[in-house]
């Protein structure tokens, strides 16, 4: 096990997902693993510095460490939206060059940033002039008919010169035209060496994998040193999200610390206080609850703990004795199962 003193910022964390991580998910992230990165979902510069900025970027404390990702690329504006989001208390600002949307492409941000390195390092040394959290950049092997090798080279070799604190490696390629997001985040193949490489050109760059990892052994094989070089981080999307008991193993498999609770009813119950919270200010129940969905994978009462909540939460007025009934549910199977999931 690496020592504390050794271990990077980005030693684990959760990917920023649109419509998914918003500050509900992260709140029950947290309550699953004290030490996990978390991110938030992309948030436009334009829409920090000219919108609801509470509703944009507002979060709980307990998220900390927490990430704001900005996408654009327009370096004067994401400045400014870095300079607002350190303000509003974010550990890190993480720059968006891997979402291959249509609507991504469209404002000229995401992943077509990969074949502006330049345009990208400028934008980098915008932000990082401005604020001093770390600036880091969330990117792709490489897009369409790109030769991952050269082009994922110079655009290292452009933000690492830019001052950037960590780069984030998604490890395939985008194919801008042809794929859909969710084709793009299966069909081009994996490629984890061509991660290794690059850190074998730069070692003293914290650099995090992200892409097809679906479970804490797969994390924990990609920190495994190859040939001398070690990763400094793996980054976990949908595993994290469809299956949010797996960040029970976080604290334990990575850090050598016991788990922050011993089972998924656990962990609902020290959400309870956040959900009747956020009841209390307006929210509805399944916009907390559709994050929790997941939890109890494969265990006795699943099913139903999913079918009440979907049928239940988004009633109006549903509160939190709905959720409440739902975990009595899977409770009510404890003689016929395990439930520390």
């Amino acid at each position: 096990m690496t020592s504390d003193a050794d271990m990077s910022p980005w030693r684990f964390s959760v990917a920023p997902m649109m419509d998914w991580t918003d500050r509900h998910c992260r709140v029950f992230h947290r309550v699953l693993s004290r030490r996990a990165r978390l991110y938030t979902e992309m948030v436009t510069a334009n829409a920090v510095i000219h919108g609801d900025r509470e509703r944009l970027l507002g979060f709980d404390a307990v998220e900390h460490p927490v990430a704001l990702q900005l996408g654009g690329s327009d370096p004067a504006a994401l400045a400014e939206a870095a300079r607002i989001g350190e303000d509003f208390g974010y550990d890190e600002i993480n720059l968006n060059c891997g979402c291959p949307s249509d609507r991504v492409q469209g404002g000229h941000f995401g992943a077509c940033l990969m074949a502006e390195p330049e345009r990208v390092a400028d934008c980098v040394a915008a932000m990082k002039a401005v604020v001093r959290v770390p600036v880091t950049v969330k990117c792709r092997i490489g897009i369409d008919d790109q030769d991952p090798e050269p082009a994922l080279d110079r655009f290292a070799d452009a933000v690492v010169a830019a001052g950037t604190d960590a780069l984030i490696v998604h490890a395939r390629k985008a194919w801008l035209q042809g794929l859909s997001p969710r084709e793009n985040r299966e069909i081009p193949p994996l490629d984890y060496d061509r991660v290794f490489r690059l850190k074998a050109r730069f070692p003293a760059l914290p650099l995090a994998i992200n892409g097809g990892i679906a479970s804490m052994s797969e994390a924990e094989a990609l920190l495994v040193p190859r040939e001398g070089v070690r990763l400094d981080g793996v980054m976990l999307g949908r595993a994290a999200y469809q299956s949010p008991a797996l960040l029970r193993e976080v604290d334990p498999a990575l850090f050598g610390e016991p788990a922050l609770v011993p089972d998924g009813m656990a962990a609902l119950e020290a959400y309870l206080p956040y959900v009747e919270r956020q009841l209390a200010a307006g929210i509805r129940l399944s916009s907390i609850t559709r994050h929790v969905l997941g939890l109890f994978q494969a265990v006795p009462g699943a099913r139903q703990f999913r079918r009440h909540l979907s049928v239940e939460a988004v009633k109006p007025g549903a509160g939190l004795d709905v959720l409440r009934d739902a975990m009595a549910l899977v409770a009510a199977r404890r003689g016929t199962g395990d439930i520390a999931a």
